[in-house]
C-alpha cells in the first residue's frame, strides 16, 4: 500500500516536534517550512485547526494515509468506550508499531520494512502486512 515518501524533516518542522525520528535538525532550523516560514506571525489557530493538526500528527507518526486512518477511526467509533482511546489502541496494535515498540527496529519506517521483508512471524506464521492487527493473544 501507499505511504508518505516525502521529506521527513519538513513534516517535523511543520509540527515543531521530532515525530519521524530524532530531532537534531530542529535545533538548526526550527522555523516552519516554506518561503515565509521564518516570519509567519498570525493569529492563534482555531479549534478546528488544532484538531486537524493533531490528526495529521497522528497520521504521520504511525505512517498511515488518510483512507486507512479514516477506516481505523470508523472502527474506533464502532467499539465501546471513548473513541480517541480506541483509535490510539487500534493504531498501537498494528504489527509495524508493535515491532517498533518491542525495540526490534530503530524506527517505525524501519519496523515497517522488517515486516514487509517477511522477517516477522506471528504465532508461527510469517506476516508481511504492516497494518496487521494484533490482539492480546498474538505473540511476535
Amino acid at each position: 500500500m501507499a505511504r508518505y515518501r516525502g521529506p521527513k524533516t519538513r513534516i517535523c518542522r511543520i509540527f515543531g516536534e521530532p515525530i519521524l525520528g530524532n530531532g537534531k535538525y530542529l535545533t538548526k532550523n526550527s522555523n516552519p517550512p516554506g518561503q515565509h516560514g521564518a516570519n509567519k506571525k498570525r493569529k492563534q489557530p482555531g479549534e478546528y485547526a488544532l484538531q486537524l493538526k493533531e490528526k495529521q500528527k497522528a497520521k504521520y507518526t504511525y505512517g498511515v494515509l488518510e483512507r486507512q486512518f479514516r477506516k481505523t477511526f470508523e472502527e474506533a467509533v464502532r467499539r465501546k468506550g471513548v473513541t480517541g482511546e480506541n483509535l490510539i489502541k487500534l493504531l498501537e496494535a498494528r504489527l509495524d508499531n508493535t515491532v517498533y515498540r518491542l525495540g526490534i527496529a530503530p524506527s517505525r519506517p524501519g519496523a515497517r520494512q522488517l515486516v514487509t521483508h517477511k522477517h516477522i512471524t506471528v504465532n508461527g506464521e510469517v506476516v508481511n502486512v504492516p497494518s496487521f492487527q494484533l490482539d492480546r493473544k498474538s505473540v511476535v
